[in-house]
């Protein structure tokens, strides 16, 4: 099973693995997070990525993983850009909730199939919504308990 190793930003990096291993509490082995303060050296963060990524690839019999990051061009980015082969370790950046439960919820598919999976996720769960109401909620805002509007 591929392993997760998210690098973005303090303190986004920690909330994206919480938000993980919240709906995935069975995975959290898989993953890991390192948060990029702006004062942490690019020297210290790779020597921090590199420790974390072995961890990760030393529990996939393929040696395989899955680097997140936040956006392209940034640091973390930058760092893990030299990281990845290409082959047992690919970079996705632009992460998100979406993405991140995607390939959460594929984590036992291979390297290329979550990949693409986690980039569908990305995409996918990004949309504008309308103003309308959400499906059977009730749009009598009264609290009065005689307009027995409950909905159970």
């Amino acid at each position: 099973m591929p392993g997760l190793l998210i690098i973005a930003h303090s303190p986004l990096a920690c909330a994206l693995k919480l938000a993980a291993t919240h709906t995935y509490a069975e995975s959290a082995q898989f993953i890991e997070a390192l948060d990029i303060s702006p004062n942490d050296s690019l020297h210290e963060i790779e020597m921090q990525a590199q420790k974390l990524l072995t961890k990760l690839q030393d529990q996939d019999e393929r040696h395989e993983a899955l680097i997140m990051t936040d956006v392209f061009g940034a640091t973390p980015c930058n760092v893990v850009q030299r990281m990845a082969d290409g082959l047992t370790v690919k970079v996705i950046t632009g992460c998100n909730v979406p993405m991140l439960w995607r390939v959460m919820n594929y984590l036992h598919e291979p390297l290329d199939l979550l990949t693409a999976r986690a980039l569908a996720g990305g995409t996918q769960g990004v949309m504008q919504i309308g103003n309308t109401r959400p499906q059977n909620q009730s749009t009598n805002t009264s609290h009065d308990q005689k307009d027995r509007n409950d909905q159970q």
